[in-house]
């Protein structure tokens, strides 16, 4: 069964009318998306900063409104669904896991919120679902009665995800979940995740950097370059054979213990300019494969061998 589908779902932020001359385009975040979900999986999206990761994942939880396309949870398309409805169907945690939790309200508060708006549940019922979840979530009910500053990075995200679990979604989208953690405090975040995913049944979209946590964590992974998806494919393939030259500069940048720190072979280290982007294949300027059709005309997804789907007009073959 499809958890979710997204079709030609994209983002363009306009920019303000100058005084002289014709008005700016915009820029485009992200372009044009299509994919599905499969239910009870976990797929994980890479990427390096600033190639639309965080804007795709809060269109798809309606904390930004699309430029175009659709979004469809469980069959039912969501772009005039009501407000709690969607927040039902699919919920976020958030990067920075203090700065997402209001720093006037206490934690029973906060949690109260999602079980009051969403599900219009009692006081007695929410004390008693509250004391559920955080039970789950290996958290102590004293915490509650805290607020947000009382609490170390691993608490407040363990209590992030509480609230998120509070909506009872079918779909979480996981962005950046663990990156302000301790490697010891993550393992036991991503171990809980991994938990809860298993009792609830749940589906997750995980936005990470670190492609050791994706390749662990996620059965597919999709590659996003300059606001495009370069790469889908299974996990354990993409990183080993992958078919673009971005997904394998990734690859190459990620440190492994035990192997010396040296900088990918590219042309150019830099992002393309989002105000004036290339024609063409957008990350040509930096690709040693790139030829004058990879400068002039914009490759598009294409099937290749071992499942994987990659935008490259000079696939690696190796």
């Amino acid at each position: 069964m499809t958890a979710l589908k997204v079709d030609n779902l994209s983002k363009t932020f306009p920019l303000g009318r100058p005084f002289f001359g014709k008005a700016h385009p915009g820029v485009r975040a992200v372009r044009p998306i299509s994919f599905s979900v499969r239910t009870g999986e976990t797929l994980g999206i890479v990427g390096e900063s600033g190639c639309g990761k965080s804007t795709f994942a809060r269109m798809l939880v309606g904390l930004l409104s699309p430029s175009t396309g659709t979004i469809e949870i469980e069959g039912r398309a969501l772009d005039n669904a009501d407000p709690a409805a969607f927040g039902r169907l699919i919920q976020y945690v958030f990067q920075d896991p203090i700065s997402s939790l209001n720093p006037r309200k206490t934690i029973r508060q906060i949690m109260e919120v999602p079980l009051k708006r969403l599900h219009g549940l009692g006081k007695a019922e929410r004390h008693v679902r509250i004391r559920e979840i955080f039970s789950q979530v290996n958290l102590r009910e004293e915490f509650l009665d805290r607020y947000p500053h009382e609490f170390s990075g691993g608490q407040a995200q363990r209590i992030g995800i509480a609230r998120a679990l509070a909506a009872a979604p079918r779909i979480m989208v996981l962005d950046e979940p663990v990156s302000a953690l301790d490697v010891s405090v993550q393992a036991q975040v991503l171990n809980l995740l991994a938990e809860l995913k298993q009792q609830y049944e749940l589906t997750y979209l995980f936005i990470s950097h670190d492609l050791a946590v994706v390749e662990a964590v996620s059965e597919r992974v999709i590659v996003l370059y300059f606001g495009s998806v370069v790469e889908i494919g299974d996990a354990e393939t993409i990183f080993n054979a992958p078919k673009h030259p971005y997904t394998r500069l990734l690859a190459q940048s990620a440190p492994i213990v035990g192997r010396p720190l040296t900088a990918p072979e590219q042309k150019d280290n830099e992002l393309p300019d989002p105000l004036n982007p290339p024609a063409g294949c957008a990350f040509a300027g930096r690709c040693l494969r790139a030829s004058d059709l990879c400068r002039h005309q914009e490759p598009q997804l294409s099937s290749m061998e071992n499942g994987q789907f990659a935008a490259c007009h000079h696939p690696i073959e190796d």
